[in-house]
């Protein structure tokens, strides 16, 4: 069993910046690559990056080299430095393990970020 509790969404304008923290608890050894997810109103989930236990990133063409997704092992814990916001970021986040993204109840309740413009 594996919760994922979300944290530091925000309003914010654009241009400006937010962090996002993911605290994960449970059976966390099983978990190999963690990813941040958004959804905005009217879409559907998406992939916003991913990190694994070694360090690789990866991003979505939308986000890349605006947002940065950082890991500390030792603390079980998952950030999000998002920078240059703009009105499309807005959506709620949430974070998750990779491998669990499939199964609906693995979602935690995200955090709500609001990009004004």
């Amino acid at each position: 069993q594996v919760q994922f509790v979300e944290s530091g969404g925000g309003l914010v304008q654009a241009g400006g910046s937010l962090r996002l923290s993911c605290s994960v608890s449970g059976s966390t050894f099983s978990i190999n690559v963690m990813g941040w997810y958004r959804q905005a109103p009217g879409k559907q989930r998406e992939l916003v990056a991913l990190i694994s236990n070694s360090g690789t990133t990866h991003y979505a063409d939308s986000v890349k080299g605006r947002f940065t997704i950082s890991s500390d092992n030792a603390k079980n814990t998952v950030a999000l430095q998002m920078n240059s916001l703009n009105p499309e970021d807005t959506a709620v986040y949430y974070c998750n393990a990779d491998a669990y993204a499939a199964y609906d109840d693995s979602w935690g309740q995200g955090t709500q970020v609001t990009v004004s413009s």
